[in-house]
């Protein structure tokens, strides 16, 4: 289902929405922050990186934008007690979770299975799949307390189409649709909305890695894009559920 991204942000519309967003520190995350934060929702901001959020944080504050939540959070490192605490925190705070958002991943390295780093798969896998995992379990009762909530699983075109040399990014990602749509299947029931979204080509960090040749000026910018979150979050998508989405060119 594709998704168009000149989605027109209409100042308030996420008022008193809490979202969470992970890798909220720079490229798409901080995009997604900034017009969250624009339509007036407050953004739980994580990051591995304190510097790197606290410059994000800045420039929505800077905006005049709704003030965000700084919260440095490790996904590779973190155990269950961390998100426990997650947890804690938020219902300490607020009274409800609106919207989480899966954004932050690694793209390991591009290589044959055959001759793939063990420990790096292990990493891979932790931050771009265990990682999710866990911080969804953990978050579910914050966002059954929601009248309208959502769950966004960013993915990839390798993540849908098997390509060679992907290793552990394009396994993880095969990885997220499923917990993507076995998740939807098991709140259909409830207020939760669940969906996987491959945002497609970037002009970020992770884009460059992974084609160093490209010329990567040629590709939009997250800001560009970021706005069809806005809409994802919103009751305007409130009937997409369990959808395998794909942001397409305004």
């Amino acid at each position: 289902m594709n998704i168009k991204t000149d989605y027109q942000i209409t100042t308030g519309e996420l008022k008193d929405k809490v979202i969470l967003v992970t890798g909220a520190n720079r490229g798409f995350g901080k995009a997604m922050t900034l017009d969250l934060a624009k339509a007036g929702a407050t953004v739980i901001m994580i990051g591995r990186n304190l510097g790197a959020l606290e410059v994000a944080y800045d420039e929505v504050v800077d905006a005049g934008y709704q003030e965000p939540i700084l919260y440095p959070f490790d996904l590779e490192g973190a155990t269950p007690e961390h998100y426990e605490q997650l947890q804690a925190d938020i219902f300490a705070n607020f009274r409800q979770l609106d919207g989480l958002i899966h954004n932050a991943s690694i793209i390991g390295t591009m290589m044959p299975i055959e001759q793939y780093d063990i420990k790096l798969w292990y990493s891979t896998m932790q931050i771009n799949v265990s990682a999710p995992f866990m911080l969804t379990q953990f978050l579910i009762p914050a966002l059954n307390k929601s009248a309208d909530a959502r769950v966004l699983f960013l993915s990839s075109s390798v993540g849908r189409e098997a390509r060679a040399y992907w290793g552990a990014y394009g396994v993880s990602k095969f990885a997220i649709e499923g917990l993507s749509k076995t998740l939807s299947e098991e709140l259909e029931k409830t207020n939760i909305r669940v969906n996987s979204l491959d945002p497609g080509r970037m002009k970020t960090e992770m884009r460059r890695t992974a084609y160093p040749a490209e010329n990567s000026d040629k590709n939009p910018l997250p800001e560009s894009k970021s706005p069809a979150i806005v809409y994802l979050m919103s009751e305007k998508s409130k009937k997409i559920k369990g959808e395998q989405l794909t942001l397409s060119d305004a």
